[in-house]
């Protein structure tokens, strides 16, 4: 035997909303609907299954709150905007060429002025300059901007995907991974390339952007395992020359606010026991009002997601 139970509950009043709130507050209805075997008291306790709680608006208009919750995925492992288009490759053809032509005028400028050791101690000033380059950039991008901000908003926002994210590296082709920086040092390099003739300048230049343009090599062979690199490429890392995979996860890690060089990681000990970056982002607080984004993280915009959670879900 089935019997239905349909009761109304009086609200007690709320006393935490404002007064210029309070006339308009709504008036709450609860439907409860109950189905038992037996008829059964009142008063009695019941096992509820469905209750309807239907608002009825009071006659004064009531303010609407709109809620848009924007929702971000990781790219997929085929997703087209982790492949390299000719576009890509023509940057970094574009980029290797400038690159070249700076080499060989350092080397013939060399053999022509019989001059060897300085633009070797240029190429490896440049070499040290640019891992330092790498982590100042990084820092900047990290802690400050957005989408919107001019020239570098797109890198910006790869970067903070990047965070959440950070296998997908592995899966970007290279020509993808290279391009952007590519089209900096083709744009920079190739007016050097017209205007000096010195080896030594181009010791310097194309030793410094040849580690600006690749860096975003190293930073994903960082993010490899150690059995799918190829075994030259483990070694630098060994030694110290590339940026080692244990030294780069520790950028991954709360505060993350240490460990952004990304070339070799030579400066990083030097540049987060001194406390360099610290003390920039004093400054530029105390004379912009702008405070990094490490001082607030970490959030969920930067816990990072493990390619074998998303697979899950």
């Amino acid at each position: 035997m089935a019997a239905s139970l349909q009761t109304k509950y009086p609200l007690r009043p709320i006393t935490n909303i404002p007064r210029s709130h309070s006339p308009s507050l709504p008036r709450v209805r609860v439907t409860c609907s109950v189905t038992t075997t037996k008829p059964q008291p009142i008063r009695e306790k019941l096992e509820v299954e469905q209750c309807i709680v239907t608002t009825l608006q009071s006659t004064k208009p009531q303010p609407k709150l709109v809620v848009e919750q924007r929702l971000v995925n990781p790219p997929l492992p085929n997703d087209p905007t982790l492949k390299s288009t000719w576009i890509h490759r023509l940057w970094v053809a574009a980029g290797c060429t400038t690159l070249f032509v700076s080499l060989a005028k350092s080397v013939t400028g060399g053999f022509d002025s019989h001059l060897w050791l300085e633009p070797a101690l240029a190429g490896y000033a440049g070499y040290i300059l640019a891992d330092l380059g790498s982590g100042v950039y990084h820092w900047a991008i990290d802690n400050y901007g957005d989408e919107s901000t001019p020239v570098v908003g797109t890198q910006i926002e790869a970067f903070q995907g990047h965070h959440k994210w950070p296998w997908t590296i592995t899966r970007r082709q290279f020509a993808n991974n290279l391009h952007a920086l590519a089209r900096v040092i083709t744009f920079t390099v190739l007016p050097l390339d017209l205007a000096f003739n010195d080896p030594v300048i181009h010791g310097f230049v194309c030793t410094f952007a040849f580690c600006i343009m690749f860096s975003q090599q190293f930073h994903a062979w960082a993010h490899g395992t150690k059995s799918k690199l190829p075994p030259l490429v483990v070694a630098l890392q060994d030694l110290g020359l590339l940026v080692s995979r244990r030294q780069h996860a520790e950028h991954h890690r709360a505060p993350y606010n240490n460990n952004y060089c990304i070339v070799s990681g030579a400066w990083n000990n030097v540049l987060d026991e001194s406390k360099v970056f610290e003390a920039l982002e004093m400054v530029l607080y105390f004379q912009l009002g702008v405070r990094p984004r490490s001082w607030s993280e970490p959030n969920s915009n930067w816990t990072e997601e493990t390619e074998i959670s998303n697979n899950q879900a």
